[in-house]
């Protein structure tokens, strides 16, 4: 006797019904797969960004068709490296005008052993690799705009979750006409943060930094714990209503955050976040 016969009706029709969904979705990745166009780049530089993050600079200043299709920060590609067909998917953490400007695109990338990232890691100036054009709806930050609606915004981040949050402040979004823009930035520790060399630069351009610790050591005199803790501990929500929030890095974080502000009246629709 087969399998299908044994089956009762009703386990018959949600079994070939399954059946028929793994197919169309077989079917579907592959003519996604097909369809994705990618661009030749070279590489323009690599260097360490922080403890097992690396800044990667690709050059596009040949490919302006695949600059211009990044509009938005928090958009995000995929990118092969040779002789490697899996891509990884990456943010771009440079701002949409450096594709026009200084025709390149930045990635803050995270080596992890075995992957695509990590490969990607280990090449050098002039390796070529294929990038897809950028994709992604990224931050709609005109759901929090006009600033004078919106004085407070409230930014998180953790890890290499920084990378589209660093596009998105040097993109500007109006952060020194607004009078509480707070970035809380989680790491494991100082090493595993980067970008503290443009610090400087996103407090003048009007954002609060507040770095936060997972595993300070002694010497470390700032916020510590998680993400979510650190902003418990302080909130300080002046108008909920006048709160836009935006969120990048894990999952638990973004979720629980979101879950507070909600709780205190903040609209879920002004909590964006880079899908």
């Amino acid at each position: 006797m087969t399998v299908l016969r044994r089956l009762a009706p009703n386990h018959l029709t949600t079994h070939l019904r399954h059946h028929r969904m793994r197919r169309l979705a077989t079917v579907a990745a592959a003519v996604w797969q097909d369809t994705t166009v990618w661009t030749q780049a070279p590489l323009s530089g690599i260097e360490p960004a922080a403890e097992s993050l690396f800044h990667v600079r690709i050059d596009v200043l040949d490919s302006p068709d695949l600059a211009a299709s990044h509009t938005r920060a928090g958009q995000y590609l995929q990118l092969r490296v040779p002789d490697v067909e899996k891509p990884s998917f990456l943010a771009i953490a440079s701002p949409p005008s450096d594709a026009a400007s200084k025709g390149a695109f930045d990635f803050l990338v995270k080596s992890v052993a075995g992957s695509t990232a990590e490969l990607l890691c280990g090449l050098k100036r002039g390796d070529v690799v294929e990038l897809s054009q950028a994709m992604g709806r990224g931050f709609d930050i005109e759901q929090i705009e006009p600033a004078e609606k919106y004085p407070t915004v409230l930014i998180f981040a953790t890890g290499s979750g920084i990378s589209p949050i660093r596009s998105l402040i040097e993109s500007g979004f109006n952060a020194d006409k607004r009078s509480d823009v707070r970035l809380y930035y989680g790491a494991r520790n100082v090493k595993r943060m980067a970008y503290q060399d443009r610090f400087k630069d996103w407090e003048s351009s009007g954002v609060k930094i507040v770095p936060v610790l997972s595993q300070p050591d002694d010497n470390w005199t700032g916020e510590s714990n998680y993400v979510q803790a650190a902003f418990s501990r302080a909130k300080q929500i002046y108008s909920p209503t006048g709160t836009g929030v935006v969120l990048c890095g894990q999952k638990q974080m973004t979720e629980e955050i979101t879950s507070i502000l909600v709780s205190d009246g903040v609209s879920s629709e002004k909590i964006l976040k880079n899908f």
